[in-house]
Protein backbone atom coordinates (compact mmCIF):
# COMPACT_ATOMS: atom_id res chain seq x y z
CA UNK A 1 0.00 0.00 0.00
CA UNK A 2 2.70 2.59 0.56
CA UNK A 3 4.20 1.99 -2.70
CA UNK A 4 1.33 3.21 -4.17
CA UNK A 5 1.35 6.31 -2.90
CA UNK A 6 5.09 7.10 -3.26
CA UNK A 7 8.25 5.99 -4.28
CA UNK A 8 11.81 6.33 -2.86
CA UNK A 9 14.24 9.05 -3.86
CA UNK A 10 16.68 7.42 -6.82
CA UNK A 11 14.71 5.32 -8.45
CA UNK A 12 13.79 5.83 -11.96
CA UNK A 13 11.31 8.68 -13.01
CA UNK A 14 12.01 9.72 -9.03
CA UNK A 15 11.07 13.74 -8.95
CA UNK A 16 13.50 15.49 -7.66
CA UNK A 17 14.26 16.64 -4.18
CA UNK A 18 12.76 20.38 -3.30
CA UNK A 19 15.44 22.78 -1.31
CA UNK A 20 13.27 21.50 1.78
CA UNK A 21 15.35 18.71 1.85
CA UNK A 22 14.26 14.90 1.91
CA UNK A 23 10.57 13.45 2.52
CA UNK A 24 9.46 10.88 4.53
CA UNK A 25 5.91 8.90 4.12
CA UNK A 26 4.14 8.94 7.59
CA UNK A 27 1.23 7.91 6.23
CA UNK A 28 -0.32 5.29 3.44
CA UNK A 29 -3.50 5.96 1.02
CA UNK A 30 -5.83 4.17 3.28
CA UNK A 31 -4.51 5.83 6.81
CA UNK A 32 -5.42 8.86 4.63
CA UNK A 33 -8.94 8.05 3.23
CA UNK A 34 -9.80 7.10 6.42
CA UNK A 35 -8.99 10.67 8.15
CA UNK A 36 -10.84 11.76 4.48
CA UNK A 37 -13.77 9.60 5.16
CA UNK A 38 -14.05 10.37 9.49
CA UNK A 39 -13.59 14.46 8.69
CA UNK A 40 -16.41 14.46 5.98
CA UNK A 41 -18.64 12.16 8.01
CA UNK A 42 -17.94 13.91 11.02
CA UNK A 43 -18.85 17.33 9.49
CA UNK A 44 -22.05 16.38 8.18
CA UNK A 45 -23.13 15.00 11.31
CA UNK A 46 -22.32 18.23 13.23
CA UNK A 47 -23.85 20.75 10.42
CA UNK A 48 -26.90 18.33 9.93
CA UNK A 49 -27.26 17.64 14.04
CA UNK A 50 -26.73 21.02 15.66
CA UNK A 51 -30.08 22.39 13.87
CA UNK A 52 -31.88 19.89 16.17
CA UNK A 53 -30.22 21.17 18.65
CA UNK A 54 -30.85 24.46 18.63
CA UNK A 55 -34.04 24.91 16.15
CA UNK A 56 -34.82 28.53 17.89
CA UNK A 57 -32.63 30.27 16.11
CA UNK A 58 -32.53 31.36 12.56
CA UNK A 59 -29.13 30.06 11.64
CA UNK A 60 -30.62 26.47 12.25
CA UNK A 61 -33.49 26.86 10.43
CA UNK A 62 -31.36 28.28 7.32
CA UNK A 63 -29.30 24.60 7.34
CA UNK A 64 -31.71 22.78 7.95
CA UNK A 65 -34.01 24.27 5.04
CA UNK A 66 -30.39 24.01 2.82
CA UNK A 67 -30.75 20.37 3.64
CA UNK A 68 -34.85 20.03 2.87
CA UNK A 69 -35.84 20.72 6.21
CA UNK A 70 -35.71 19.13 9.43
CA UNK A 71 -36.36 15.63 8.55
CA UNK A 72 -33.99 16.09 5.58
CA UNK A 73 -31.30 17.15 8.41
CA UNK A 74 -32.34 13.74 10.46
CA UNK A 75 -31.69 11.73 7.14
CA UNK A 76 -28.24 13.73 6.36
CA UNK A 77 -27.20 13.04 9.84
CA UNK A 78 -27.92 9.09 9.59
CA UNK A 79 -26.19 9.18 6.36
CA UNK A 80 -22.98 10.43 7.88
CA UNK A 81 -23.51 8.57 10.56
CA UNK A 82 -23.02 5.43 8.86
CA UNK A 83 -20.36 6.25 6.86
CA UNK A 84 -18.29 7.47 9.92
CA UNK A 85 -19.42 3.91 11.57
CA UNK A 86 -17.90 2.27 7.76
CA UNK A 87 -14.75 3.89 8.57
CA UNK A 88 -14.23 2.95 12.03
CA UNK A 89 -14.77 -0.84 11.36
CA UNK A 90 -12.26 -0.59 8.69
CA UNK A 91 -9.31 1.01 10.95
CA UNK A 92 -10.88 -1.97 13.39
CA UNK A 93 -10.08 -4.49 10.79
CA UNK A 94 -6.64 -3.01 9.61
CA UNK A 95 -5.66 -2.79 12.81
CA UNK A 96 -6.47 -6.79 13.47
CA UNK A 97 -5.09 -7.11 9.71
CA UNK A 98 -1.69 -6.02 11.34
CA UNK A 99 -1.53 -7.57 14.51
CA UNK A 100 -2.58 -10.90 12.34
CA UNK A 101 0.57 -10.07 10.05
CA UNK A 102 2.87 -9.03 13.30
CA UNK A 103 2.00 -12.49 14.73
CA UNK A 104 0.04 -10.84 18.22
CA UNK A 105 -1.78 -8.09 18.30
CA UNK A 106 0.42 -6.67 21.37
CA UNK A 107 3.10 -5.18 18.57
CA UNK A 108 0.22 -2.95 17.12
CA UNK A 109 -1.44 -2.13 20.97
CA UNK A 110 2.49 -1.54 22.55
CA UNK A 111 5.67 0.22 21.89
CA UNK A 112 6.60 3.19 20.29
CA UNK A 113 4.60 2.92 16.97
CA UNK A 114 1.31 2.73 18.89
CA UNK A 115 -1.58 5.13 19.39
CA UNK A 116 -2.28 3.51 22.57
CA UNK A 117 -1.63 5.40 25.63
CA UNK A 118 1.75 4.73 27.55
CA UNK A 119 3.53 5.96 30.40
CA UNK A 120 5.82 7.90 28.51
CA UNK A 121 2.95 9.93 27.86
CA UNK A 122 2.26 10.55 31.40
CA UNK A 123 5.88 12.16 31.93
CA UNK A 124 5.12 14.21 28.28
CA UNK A 125 2.38 15.81 29.62
CA UNK A 126 4.58 16.54 32.62
CA UNK A 127 7.81 17.96 30.96
CA UNK A 128 5.72 19.98 28.55
CA UNK A 129 4.41 21.83 31.11
CA UNK A 130 6.99 22.59 32.71
CA UNK A 131 8.44 23.42 29.27
CA UNK A 132 5.58 25.74 29.03
CA UNK A 133 6.48 27.32 32.88
CA UNK A 134 10.21 28.12 31.35
CA UNK A 135 11.31 25.30 33.70
CA UNK A 136 12.74 22.50 31.43
CA UNK A 137 13.45 21.44 28.09
CA UNK A 138 11.26 20.36 25.78
CA UNK A 139 10.08 16.87 25.66
CA UNK A 140 11.37 14.65 23.04
CA UNK A 141 8.08 13.31 21.15
CA UNK A 142 8.12 9.89 19.34
CA UNK A 143 5.49 8.93 16.05
CA UNK A 144 2.90 10.13 18.00
CA UNK A 145 2.51 12.88 20.78
CA UNK A 146 0.07 12.48 23.81
CA UNK A 147 -2.35 15.09 22.30
CA UNK A 148 -2.38 12.86 19.16
CA UNK A 149 -3.55 9.73 21.10
CA UNK A 150 -5.80 11.74 23.09
CA UNK A 151 -7.74 12.58 19.81
CA UNK A 152 -7.18 8.85 18.63
CA UNK A 153 -8.81 7.58 21.49
CA UNK A 154 -11.14 10.38 21.83
CA UNK A 155 -12.63 8.76 18.52
CA UNK A 156 -13.63 5.48 20.19
CA UNK A 157 -15.27 7.39 23.08
CA UNK A 158 -17.45 8.91 20.56
CA UNK A 159 -17.70 6.06 18.36
CA UNK A 160 -19.61 3.72 21.61
CA UNK A 161 -21.33 7.36 23.84
CA UNK A 162 -22.38 8.91 20.87
CA UNK A 163 -23.16 6.57 18.31
CA UNK A 164 -24.73 3.50 20.75
CA UNK A 165 -27.13 6.69 22.07
CA UNK A 166 -27.81 7.66 18.18
CA UNK A 167 -28.71 4.08 17.51
CA UNK A 168 -31.10 4.26 20.33
CA UNK A 169 -32.51 7.20 19.22
CA UNK A 170 -32.64 5.64 15.47
CA UNK A 171 -34.74 2.84 16.55
CA UNK A 172 -36.76 3.63 19.23
CA UNK A 173 -39.55 2.35 17.82
CA UNK A 174 -38.15 -1.58 17.75
CA UNK A 175 -36.29 -0.84 20.82
CA UNK A 176 -39.22 0.18 23.09
CA UNK A 177 -40.75 -3.06 23.64
CA UNK A 178 -37.41 -3.82 25.31
CA UNK A 179 -36.22 -0.78 27.08
CA UNK A 180 -37.93 1.88 30.37
CA UNK A 181 -38.97 5.27 28.77
CA UNK A 182 -36.27 6.78 30.81
CA UNK A 183 -33.34 5.19 28.36
CA UNK A 184 -34.42 7.18 25.84
CA UNK A 185 -34.28 10.21 27.74
CA UNK A 186 -30.86 9.56 28.70
CA UNK A 187 -29.86 8.72 25.19
CA UNK A 188 -31.53 12.28 24.24
CA UNK A 189 -29.12 13.78 26.81
CA UNK A 190 -26.15 11.97 25.76
CA UNK A 191 -26.03 12.04 22.67
CA UNK A 192 -26.52 15.53 21.97
CA UNK A 193 -23.96 16.87 25.11
CA UNK A 194 -21.47 14.45 24.32
CA UNK A 195 -22.07 15.78 20.26
CA UNK A 196 -21.66 19.13 21.20
CA UNK A 197 -18.74 18.51 23.11
CA UNK A 198 -17.13 16.23 20.35
CA UNK A 199 -17.72 19.40 18.10
CA UNK A 200 -16.58 21.83 20.53
CA UNK A 201 -12.73 20.03 20.91
CA UNK A 202 -12.40 19.06 17.02
CA UNK A 203 -12.91 22.22 15.65
CA UNK A 204 -11.12 24.22 18.53
CA UNK A 205 -8.26 22.11 19.83
CA UNK A 206 -8.07 19.27 16.92
CA UNK A 207 -8.03 22.20 14.77
CA UNK A 208 -5.05 24.42 16.95
CA UNK A 209 -2.66 21.61 17.23
CA UNK A 210 -3.17 20.57 13.70
CA UNK A 211 -3.09 23.77 11.87
CA UNK A 212 -2.92 26.97 13.68
CA UNK A 213 -0.16 26.65 16.32
CA UNK A 214 2.74 28.57 14.71
CA UNK A 215 5.13 25.81 13.60
CA UNK A 216 2.13 24.36 11.35
CA UNK A 217 -0.12 27.54 10.47
CA UNK A 218 -1.76 27.85 8.39
CA UNK A 219 -2.32 24.27 7.54
CA UNK A 220 -0.23 20.88 7.91
CA UNK A 221 -0.37 18.97 5.41
CA UNK A 222 0.71 15.53 6.25
CA UNK A 223 -2.26 13.90 6.64
CA UNK A 224 -3.52 15.12 2.93
CA UNK A 225 0.13 14.25 1.25
CA UNK A 226 1.28 11.38 3.38
CA UNK A 227 4.97 13.36 3.54
CA UNK A 228 6.61 15.08 5.92
CA UNK A 229 9.95 16.92 5.58
CA UNK A 230 13.11 15.32 7.08
CA UNK A 231 13.53 18.91 8.89
CA UNK A 232 9.85 18.59 10.41
CA UNK A 233 10.91 14.22 11.01
CA UNK A 234 14.07 15.26 12.82
CA UNK A 235 12.46 18.48 14.88
CA UNK A 236 8.82 17.11 15.97
CA UNK A 237 9.46 13.94 16.46
CA UNK A 238 12.90 13.40 17.32
CA UNK A 239 13.10 9.75 18.72
CA UNK A 240 11.40 8.33 16.05
CA UNK A 241 13.61 9.64 13.72
CA UNK A 242 16.75 8.45 15.92
CA UNK A 243 15.31 4.54 15.89
CA UNK A 244 14.52 4.71 12.18
CA UNK A 245 17.69 5.70 11.67
CA UNK A 246 19.58 3.16 13.70
CA UNK A 247 17.51 0.77 12.60
CA UNK A 248 18.47 1.62 9.09
CA UNK A 249 14.87 2.26 7.87
CA UNK A 250 14.81 5.50 6.84
CA UNK A 251 16.00 4.72 3.12
CA UNK A 252 12.19 2.76 2.87
CA UNK A 253 10.59 5.68 3.54
CA UNK A 254 12.11 8.25 1.68
CA UNK A 255 9.37 9.60 -0.97
CA UNK A 256 8.86 12.00 -3.67
CA UNK A 257 8.24 15.59 -2.55
CA UNK A 258 3.88 15.74 -2.39
CA UNK A 259 3.01 17.19 -6.30
CA UNK A 260 1.42 20.73 -6.98
CA UNK A 261 -2.01 18.99 -7.00
CA UNK A 262 -1.79 17.67 -4.23
CA UNK A 263 -0.95 20.52 -2.10
CA UNK A 264 -3.63 22.48 -3.93
CA UNK A 265 -6.30 19.37 -3.12
CA UNK A 266 -5.51 19.20 0.29
CA UNK A 267 -5.27 22.71 0.92
CA UNK A 268 -8.73 23.00 -0.87
CA UNK A 269 -10.57 19.96 1.16
CA UNK A 270 -8.65 20.90 4.93
CA UNK A 271 -9.33 24.93 4.27
CA UNK A 272 -12.63 23.74 3.65
CA UNK A 273 -13.19 21.77 7.02
CA UNK A 274 -11.15 24.53 8.95
CA UNK A 275 -13.59 27.10 7.77
CA UNK A 276 -16.61 25.28 8.41
CA UNK A 277 -15.58 24.29 12.05
CA UNK A 278 -14.76 27.77 13.00
CA UNK A 279 -18.30 28.79 11.31
CA UNK A 280 -19.75 26.35 13.38
CA UNK A 281 -17.76 27.39 16.75
CA UNK A 282 -19.25 30.76 16.45
CA UNK A 283 -22.86 29.20 15.74
CA UNK A 284 -22.55 26.88 18.75
CA UNK A 285 -21.84 30.33 21.19
CA UNK A 286 -24.64 32.03 19.59
CA UNK A 287 -27.01 29.74 20.19
CA UNK A 288 -26.39 28.74 23.33
CA UNK A 289 -25.69 32.33 24.31
CA UNK A 290 -28.74 33.23 23.09
CA UNK A 291 -31.32 30.42 23.66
Amino acid sequence: MPSSVSMPIGQAGAAPRTATGRFYRRFGLFERLQHGGMMFAFIGCALSGLPLLFPYTGWARTIAGLMGGFEGAALVHRACAVLMAVVFFAHILQFLWRGLAAGSLLTVLWGPNSLVPQWKDVLDIRDHMKYFLGKGPRPQFDRYTYWEKFDYMAVFWGMFIIGGSGLVLWFAEELSPWLPGWAFNVATLVHGHEALLAVGFIFTIHFFNGHVRPEKFPMDMVIFTGRLTEHELREERPLEYERLKREGRLAAIEATPPGAGTLAFGRLIGGTALVLGLITVVLILYGLFTG
